[in-house]
């Protein structure tokens, strides 16, 4: 099978390492940083490397987008003539309702795009700090369409399963976007405003522990990506906002009013919801 990764940031690399370690050795990729296709192929995570997909998706059995929400409908709409009868293409985009129906419309009825989502990732951008390691152990999403064949669904759950992860979850496009909503984005956005409201220019380094360490972990963000992805998904994420506001009040308001008792209770709930997770 003839493999065709199309971006080698982060993520996109970290599939290459992941197809090496599974044995597939078929791999190529598509990436409009030379000096990414050199590195890529120096560590001989690819076959070889493009700059356009024109010529390489032709012979291409599947192939992975890794790019920002708005570079995969570029992506589809520059390539929609050049798949090769039978394709299947995949993705590992954090939004789907997006660009999910332009694709869906335009897509030959021979091309089938199992929509996807890796729920692993890091904070840095580039090949340089890619690595299959996030895979292992790490939960997969598929939102499949009604146009799915149920062969190639199954194509795309064996392969990812091959490359490590430990779970793979179908669901609607709709309940992904509500879900990463709350999951993925909100967590961002409370990362980012904890870090933003510290004071100016005290040692805060010198104070922190773990709870700081880890819930600021995912502060360090790809500003490009991430405000693409918070307004291609901006009723989801305030709807989670909103209700985070409300539950942070709770705290607030027991506070003000010394009310040790309601603090003890949305402590106790938190808990035994923690623990059902």
């Amino acid at each position: 099978m003839q493999i065709v990764v199309v971006g080698l940031g982060v993520i996109g690399g970290s599939f290459t390492m992941a197809l090496k370690e599974a044995g597939y050795d078929d791999v190529y990729g598509i990436d409009v940083n030379e000096e990414t296709l050199v590195k890529a192929k120096n560590l001989g995570l690819i076959k070889e490397g493009f700059t356009s997909g024109e010529e390489i998706v032709k012979s291409a059995d599947l192939i992975i987008i890794s790019l920002y929400p708005g570079l995969v409908k570029k992506f589809i709409n520059d390539n929609k003539n050049n798949f090769k009868d039978g394709a299947i293409i995949t993705d590992a985009t954090g939004i789907k309702k997006m660009f999910i129906e332009h694709i869906v419309n335009i897509l030959p009825e021979n091309i089938d795009f199992v929509f996807g989502h890796p729920m692993a990732g890091r904070e840095k951008k580039g090949i340089d700090f890619a690595t299959n390691e996030v895979f292992k152990g790490a939960n997969y999403i598929l939102t499949p369409v009604a146009r799915n064949k149920e062969e190639n669904l199954k194509t795309i759950e064996d392969l990812v399963y091959k490359l490590g992860f430990k779970r793979v979850r179908r669901i609607t496009p709709q309940h992904h976007d509500e879900m990463i909503g709350y999951t993925s984005q909100l967590p961002h956005s409370l990362a980012v405003a904890l870090v933003n409201s510290d004071i100016e220019g005290r040692e805060t380094g010198s104070f922190i522990g773990d709870s700081y360490r880890d819930l600021t972990r995912i502060a360090n963000i790809n500003e490009d990506l991430w405000s693409e992805l918070f307004l291609g998904n901006k009723e989801n994420l305030l709807n989670c906002i909103e209700s985070f506001e409300v539950e942070l009040d709770k705290i607030k308001d027991a506070i003000k009013h010394d009310d040790k008792e309601a603090l003890k209770t949305l402590f106790i709930k938190s808990t035994k919801r923690r623990e059902k997770l």
